[in-house]
């Protein structure tokens, strides 16, 4: 079945991780014209490569406007029923984004993030798709989700807007975003159907270097309550919670599964979060 559809990533530098998952596109045979990439102020080999490339678009914003902005700018630019927003430090499978729609019809979501794995690509990670897909097939973490990759029915941004358009907070948008989604009456979910490979923080270790901190600093120090408007007691209930969850999650999957919707790879070993 085909599907109305528009892929958009932001990049800044990194142009060896952008390759690497553009050359993942084309291997699991997503069609590069619906593909929109925005570059955010690139100082290395990024831009000469993204022109040598057929995309759906190419937007090469003038200096760094964070992932909010360059989020919004791909989604208005080729506007489809499905946009998915996605890192350029990932590889994916064959057919991740048929499998991906799919799932979140036949589950009515609105909104639908993969599991994933991370760390170093030292496995054979289209084996390991095809396996934990199968396995994990009709895993969900219901009412959560990751900007890592997520997919986005176009009726969640007509009721609660796009993502916060402000530089200053640097990778922070999706938190709003998500807490605002929360709120609403979309469902959401990360399920295990489809897998992805994250190398993990490539585009913020950039910005960090050229900020002069290291990867282990924070990249932007932000009151997180104060900007989804919550009292200190809410902000903390909120925290608890969700980690009271993701443990059960952890501890029922690793019980049934002998894995989780989210891993780590650390020396040739699958760690399990």
């Amino acid at each position: 079945m085909t599907y109305d559809y528009a892929i958009t990533f932001a990049c800044y530098n990194s142009v060896h991780y952008t390759k690497t998952f553009v050359d993942s596109l084309i291997k699991a045979g997503t069609p590069l014209d619906r593909i929109i990439v925005v570059d955010n102020g690139s100082t290395d080999e990024t831009r000469d490569y993204l022109l040598t490339l057929q995309l759906g678009g190419r937007i090469f914003n003038k200096s760094n406007q964070a992932c909010g902005v360059a989020w919004n700018q791909g989604i208005l630019h080729l506007q489809a029923e499905w946009s998915v927003v996605m890192n350029n430090d990932l590889i994916v499978p064959h057919q991740w984004i048929e499998n991906l729609i799919e799932t979140a019809i036949a589950n009515n979501l609105s909104v639908i993030s993969p599991a994933m794995m991370e760390g170093e690509l030292n496995y054979d990670f289209d084996a390991f798709a095809l396996e934990s897909s199968e396995k994990m097939k009709n895993v969900f973490h219901r009412h959560t989700q990751h900007a890592v990759c997520v997919c986005i029915h176009r009726s969640v941004f007509q009721e609660i807007g796009y993502f916060r358009a402000n530089p200053k907070l640097l990778g922070f948008e999706d938190t709003i975003f998500f807490h605002d989604l929360a709120k609403s009456h979309f469902e959401s979910a990360i399920n295990g159907r489809v897998w992805l490979h994250h190398f993990g923080s490539i585009t913020q270790n950039d910005m960090k270097k050229k900020l002069g901190k290291s990867e282990q600093d924070v990249l932007v120090r932000v009151n997180d309550r104060h900007l989804l408007q919550q009292s200190w007691l809410e902000r903390k209930i909120s925290k608890y919670k969700s980690k009271r969850q993701s443990e059960a999650w952890r501890k029922e999957e690793l019980a049934t599964y002998g894995m989780t919707l989210h891993g780590e790879r650390v020396n040739q070993a699958f760690i399990w979060k």
